[in-house]
């Protein structure tokens, strides 16, 4: 994919394919839409050249060089949900965010932009309008950022997950150009979804607090243990911590003598939806999107401060649809989670309903209907 040194656009340059820059990040919710396009991007068009632009600070600057494409970062700082000398921080940055910005595609040139929330966002599709460039938005939320409300009325496409986020859209965006295709999911999740037939003896838990971890989640399961004391010869677990909490984790299950392997991240998260039998995990739109297209039963414990509560929201989509048990964090003890999990535990024939329900809630075909209408928008 990437060009010798001296071409322009090191990585999205002169190709058989496309250029495309993907803008955004901070958080895996909105970083992983992107990357699952950019394969996308690939495997419909060899040789479309792919350019990530973020900030330093986000999850990109981790995630973007292992999934083998090139990453430009931007200086600017976010604006929800912070106060006083941050938002004047942030405001003091978008001047040189802007001309970052406006360099990168004058060096680049895309055909496309895509903007898929976060940070560095804003400020390169605000540039991508200025130059006239073709840009789309993905909002995988059932709320949108403020971000692409923002920038809704002023791009060419804007693709949702969520039927109910149009109205966010439909009186300011351009006509037509609103599409409802779902949240992308990368492939090598959507193939773990073919979860082996033969099960082993032991149940798999899968606990996942987001890309940064869930003090919360991590402290609660360890309570947990007490009350799922009986089944510890039944049952293997896998606990994705993030950095700060893997040591004490591990020492607690260990102390406990449960089988369970922590890991600060996933990686690949595919392999542990693959072997999983429940998850018990926090409900952002690209969690939810990996567990409906994997088909897998979960037990949802949502951020609650997540911006106008959509985690709560996604949470109760799913437990409405049948596909997982729902517990708002003010209610969620130990013991409460304890006795949830073994009960699900307890009946086999749950548990599979409640996969082919989460199934048929999936888009699986996101990022594929997302990429073919973006390369008919720029042939047009």
């Amino acid at each position: 994919m990437n060009l010798p040194a001296g071409q322009a656009g090191a990585g999205c340059g002169r190709h058989s394919g496309v250029r495309i820059v993907i803008a955004g990040g901070g958080t895996g919710g909105h970083l992983f839409p992107g990357v699952a396009l950019a394969h996308e991007f690939q495997r419909q068009r060899p040789g479309t050249g792919i350019l990530f632009i973020g900030t330093a600070r986000g999850l990109e600057t981790k995630i973007i060089p292992r999934e083998g494409f090139d990453l430009r970062l931007i200086p600017i700082g976010g604006w929800v949900g912070q106060k006083g000398l941050r938002k004047i921080k942030t405001l003091l940055q978008l001047p040189a965010g802007l001309w970052r910005s406006w360099r990168i595609l004058r060096e680049v040139r895309p055909d496309l932009v895509i903007g898929v929330g976060g940070y560095a966002s804003g400020p390169v599709v605000a540039m991508a309008g200025v130059m006239r460039l073709p840009r789309v938005l993905v909002e995988p939320n059932a709320v949108p950022g403020l971000t692409n409300r923002l920038f809704g009325p002023w791009v060419d496409r804007i693709y949702l997950s969520f039927e109910e986020t149009q109205h966010w859209f439909k009186d300011r965006a351009a006509p037509g150009s609103i599409r409802v295709f779902g949240n992308p999911v990368r492939r090598d999740i959507l193939s773990a979804g073919d979860r082996p037939s033969e099960k082993s003896r032991k149940a798999t838990l899968l606990v996942m607090g987001g890309s940064q971890g869930s003090r919360a989640l991590n402290r609660v399961m360890i309570e947990a243990l007490t009350g799922l004391d009986a089944l510890k010869a039944e049952i293997r677990i896998i606990h994705q911590s993030g950095e700060k909490d893997a040591e004490w984790l591990r020492k607690g299950y260990s102390e406990r003598g449960f089988n369970a392997v922590v890991t600060p991240f996933l990686s690949p998260v595919s392999e542990a939806y693959r072997t999983a039998d429940l998850v018990i995990c926090r409900s952002g739109a690209t969690t939810v999107a990996e567990l409906t297209a994997c088909g897998l039963p979960a037990i949802l414990i949502p951020f609650p401060f997540a911006t106008h509560g959509h985690q709560e929201k996604n949470a109760r989509a799913l437990a409405g649809g049948g596909a997982a048990e729902l517990i708002l964090e003010r209610d969620l003890t130990g013991e409460r989670l304890a006795k949830t999990i073994t009960a699900l535990l307890a009946q086999p024939a749950r548990l599979e309903r409640m996969s082919e329900q989460s199934r048929r809630l999936g888009r699986p075909d996101a990022a594929e209907k997302i990429v073919n209408d973006c390369l008919q928008l720029i042939s047009a």
